[in-house]
């Protein structure tokens, strides 16, 4: 059955952390929804691979019309936490345990939340002192599920991290 996925992204985003993702969810029949501060806007990719046009404006869209989350890494993450709008919207999800996806940099918009507590997760190396911070119990390895959560560190990752991110879906 077909789900529909919320991406929380702007500009300076991790490429492949979107693309590759994007590709492995659509081949599977999911719809996703790029969310950013301004629908119809134009975001780009940290490596300038990757124009991506914003689906909706976080003022126009509820987490619970959506089914799972993505958060694609890059220095957007980080960004976006800036914002409490990004911030609740990420944390309805794992309060509701509904699917979240982290990849590279992402799990830095669940620290802000709150929502890394007692959860296995891994990041990019450089968050991985803060999501131990955060209460996180952190793994070095290419994926980590945990209940509706699945990380991972790096685009070296991403077969790994979308093979799990589709079995959460099933």
């Amino acid at each position: 059955m077909s789900k529909n996925i919320a991406v929380l992204m702007t500009d300076m985003f991790e490429d492949s952390e979107f693309t590759s993702p994007k590709e492995a969810l659509e081949s599977e029949g999911h719809s996703l929804t790029v969310i950013e501060k301004e629908k119809g806007k134009t975001i780009q990719g940290k490596q300038k691979e990757a124009d991506v046009t914003v689906d909706a404006s976080i003022d126009d869209v509820k987490p619970s019309d959506f089914d799972a989350l993505l958060v694609p890494g890059g220095f957007s993450p980080d960004m976006l936490r800036a914002d409490d709008r990004f911030v609740s919207f990420a944390k309805y999800f794992m309060d509701e345990d509904k699917p979240v996806f982290a990849v590279c940099h992402g799990p830095q918009l669940l620290i802000t939340a709150k929502a890394l507590e007692g959860r296995d997760a891994t990041g990019f190396a450089s968050i991985q002192t803060d999501m131990e911070y955060a209460k996180a119990n952190v793994y070095d390895q290419e994926v980590v599920v945990c209940n509706n959560l699945v990380t991972s560190r790096t685009p070296d990752d991403l077969p790994a991290f979308n093979r799990e991110s589709l079995k959460q879906l099933q």
